[in-house]
């Protein structure tokens, strides 16, 4: 491969592949269908692998349903936590599943969707918190704007219903999924029999080393069994968990009260779930703040004060031109980049099973101009 300008994200195949064998295994055995959530990972150029594995995919709105549909296959499904009436005729050409928040958007919108010959849902709140310092990802939080309540569940529409969804967990393993399932089946468990679905969300970290499979494949059998519904997971992290990274380089050295190191990358730009959630992204060859004789405050190359990636040792002081390597960038991380101070967006690069790279797209100067006017 031609030298790349950094930073680029750099997607590996034999890892994706990975994941999605477990992710198959457990559908297999579990029964459960299982969708790409493409908020969370939408490169397209991987949706030819992607679908030998997952059943479909879920999007979020007009556009992610149209990707989903032109680019993937399989069955598509759109949740959104309000529909915009000039977009829904678009989204019917689209969608397999339309779920809806709350009983307002189905009795405007399902009547639609039925005669369209789609499905039809409503996503609940069982108003059951499992997270635990993630509060911006939490729908469960109080006052949260995602989901029906059960004081606010009208029974009445079952009728215009064909399943009942809910997501609330966040790179959780299958004993939260149990905890909210117990919460979910005491409120709404009543009103599941005579549905065809149930879709459990996101959020399940079902290829981490440590997920416990087994007891999310009996979880999802005993649904299927005890209310005679299919069962939908909609994982976005678990499909994409460390197959992809982010590679960049040093661009200056400085000192105030500690070493800093200035990079091509910006958490502001390139990674902006460092900021959000917040959360200290994986180094390669680099240990935590003072494990290693060298420490270093990682920062990018925009005007903003908090434009900061985290503290790191290394065993060597950093030279300018140096090469980093951050794991676990393929998810929440290449659909949130923007081109804040007029950073270029990262280039993105395909690792194939022989090691092989191919550059799959480059951006420049227009892709940030086109935004603006």
């Amino acid at each position: 491969m031609e030298t790349i300008r950094t930073p680029y994200f750099l997607v590996d195949e034999t890892l994706l592949r990975r994941n999605l064998e477990i992710l198959r295994n457990v559908a297999d055995r579990s029964g459960a269908k299982i969708l790409l959530a493409q908020k969370a990972f939408s490169m397209f150029y991987a949706y030819p692998l992607i679908r030998q594995y997952l059943h479909g995919t879920t999007a979020s709105g007009l556009y992610e349903a149209r990707l989903g549909r032109e680019c993937f296959g399989g069955e598509t499904h759109v949740y959104s936590p309000a529909y915009r009436e000039e977009e829904f005729a678009d989204l019917l050409a689209y969608a397999d599943h339309l779920v809806f928040n709350s009983p307002r958007q189905v009795e405007k919108y399902a009547p639609r969707a039925r005669a369209a010959g789609k499905a039809v849902g409503l996503r609940v709140n069982p108003m059951c918190s499992t997270q635990e310092g993630h509060a911006i990802y939490d729908p469960c939080a109080p006052g949260s704007r995602l989901g029906t309540t059960r004081e606010n569940f009208d029974p009445g529409q079952l009728p215009l219903l064909d399943g009942l969804h809910f997501h609330t967990l966040c790179e959780q393993n299958a004993d939260a999924l149990a905890v909210t399932l117990e919460a979910f089946e005491e409120q709404f468990g009543p009103y599941l029999r005579g549905l065809k679905w149930v879709n459990l969300g996101g959020g399940h970290h079902i290829t981490r080393p440590d997920y416990d499979r087994e007891r999310l494949v009996a979880l999802v059998r005993r649904l299927r069994e005890q209310y005679g519904v299919a069962v939908y997971l909609e994982p976005g992290e678990a499909v994409v968990l460390n197959a992809g990274f982010l590679v960049c380089r040093v661009l200056e050295t400085l000192h105030n009260g500690m070493d800093i190191a200035i990079l091509d990358a910006s958490a502001a730009c390139h990674m902006p779930d460092v900021l959000e959630m917040p959360y200290r992204p994986p180094l390669r060859q680099s240990g935590e703040p003072g494990e290693l004789p060298y420490t270093y405050r990682l920062g990018g190359p925009t005007c903003l004060a908090g434009d900061v990636i985290g503290d790191y040792s290394f065993d060597h002081p950093l030279q300018e031109g140096e090469e980093l390597v951050f794991e676990d960038m393929a998810l929440y991380t290449m659909v949130k980049t923007n081109t804040f101070n007029g950073m270029p967006l990262p280039a993105i690069v395909w690792r194939n099973e022989a090691g092989q790279c191919r550059l799959v797209r480059e951006f420049g100067y227009e892709d940030f101009r086109s935004r603006l006017s």
